[in-house]
């Protein structure tokens, strides 16, 4: 065969692969284009969690993080390099920074424009009060999986601590029985820890305080002395029944409506005051939210018993109007499985002119809502007044006033500074920084 032929036997195939490769790659980076347009135009430009800040100094465009997020099409390549197209949409998974073989993704919290309070933690968990760590949520780990990942790895850091197992004394000290204060407790339980794990509301932390029914979006994670959690997709109260049966196989136990007051160095330890009594402890293992005290309007009408903080049951506000306040994924939440109800009507105020914190899945069922004449969404707006029967919303420098049975106030939380602060534990507010 002549060497023409050889080489165009050869050659053409491999053309024909490398143009259905650029083919592919252009079709794929118009399509984050698109997205990316969309979500500036949507004014959905800023990450609300932990998110990924891409080095295009050491980016190949090889798509390695683009396919590990777990989330979807968080990321895209554009210009052969890799970006975040919906930044609003990312929770803080790492599958991306894990997944990049040349480093280019650093994981930070807060951007330029919005800073974001965070705990002075340490590698190894441990706050800048030698003896005192903090995992999950309160370290900016909301995922669920992260947060009982880290719940694990802090105990198996403090397990090392110099120290343990002095007579009268507790090893450790577990203040929350959230996902990472549940992991601990087990972890705790593994190393043969002496410890005692407090809430002060009720088990489950934050996720008890999902509105019924909510899909809690997790991941397979591995829990000490049970083994592989295998959700993917699970109800809040399927999540919670799971975890109760982990309790009863283990033998866990949780000292509920016992909350800590204060945290005080003494020899070899803390003096840690509950509203209960006293412990002594070597080690501290904060597990407590980031919501803290929820955060009010004040306005005028606020201390009625028909406002309150968060959602609990959709139900029982059937055939009333309800006025939610705020533009966060639990605001959304909670207006549009109230209108779901039958007989309701959902006012949804929010003082920014985008939902820009909210997950696309929430988005899309309020503008269900709002199409279906169940739920009006005034945003640029502000609660100015709460009456009896009634609420008064500013939007536009005019006055609006609309029926009301029910406020619920989605507005998040303030940070636990104070008690931080009181602790010892530096606080630092993140703009764009690990």
């Amino acid at each position: 065969m002549p060497t023409q032929l050889i080489l165009v036997a050869y050659v053409a195939p491999l053309l024909l692969v490398w143009a259905a490769i650029v083919f592919q790659r252009k079709r794929h980076e118009k399509r984050a284009l698109s997205i990316r347009s969309a979500a500036e135009e949507a004014g959905l430009t800023e990450p609300t969690s932990l998110h990924p800040v891409i080095d295009p100094e050491f980016c190949v465009g090889c798509a390695a993080c683009v396919t590990a997020c777990p989330e979807g099409k968080i990321l895209g390549l554009v210009n052969g390099k890799a970006v975040l197209v919906e930044p609003t949409h990312c929770i803080g998974h790492g599958a991306c920074a894990t997944a990049c073989p040349l480093g280019a993704i650093s994981l930070v919290f807060g951007t330029e424009k919005r800073g974001v309070d965070i705990p002075h933690v340490g590698p190894d968990f441990q706050t800048n009060v030698p003896g005192i760590f903090i995992a999950g949520e309160l370290g900016g780990m909301g995922l669920i999986r992260n947060a009982i990942e880290q719940g694990k790895q802090a105990v198996d850091e403090i397990a090392k601590l110099d120290g343990m197992g002095k007579p009268g004394m507790l090893d450790l000290m577990i203040v929350g029985a959230g996902p990472s204060g549940f992991s601990a407790s087990l972890a705790a339980m593994k190393h043969g820890l002496s410890s005692v794990t407090v809430e002060q509301d009720s088990f489950g932390g934050t996720v008890s305080h999902f509105p019924r029914g909510k899909l809690v979006m997790t991941a397979p994670a591995e829990l000490p002395l049970y083994g592989q959690m295998k959700f993917t997709e699970v109800s809040k109260e399927e999540l919670l029944g799971f975890w109760q049966n982990v309790v009863q196989k283990t033998g866990l136990e949780v000292s509920f409506k016992e909350r800590v007051e204060s945290i005080k160095p003494v020899e070899n330890g803390f003096l840690v005051k509950t509203n209960k009594c006293e412990h002594h402890t070597r080690a501290v293992l904060l597990t407590i939210g980031r919501r803290g005290t929820p955060r009010k309007l004040g306005v005028p009408g606020e201390e009625q018993s028909k406002v309150v903080y968060r959602l609990v049951d959709p139900e029982q506000y059937r055939n009333q109007h309800v006025l939610v306040v705020g533009g966060g994924d639990s605001a959304l939440e909670a207006a549009a499985s109230i209108a779901e109800e039958e007989g309701t009507f959902v006012t949804l105020s929010y003082r920014s002119a985008a939902f820009s914190r909210a997950k696309l899945k929430n988005r899309e069922r309020v503008e269900r809502a709002e199409q279906s004449g169940k739920l009006n969404q005034v945003l640029s707006s502000n609660v100015v007044a709460i009456h009896k029967d009634s609420v008064e919303i500013e939007q536009d420098g005019i006055i609006h006033k609309a029926k009301n049975d029910g406020v619920i106030v989605c507005a998040g939380g303030i940070l636990p500074t104070k008690f931080l602060k009181d602790t010892g534990i530096e606080v630092e507010t993140k703009y764009g920084t690990a």
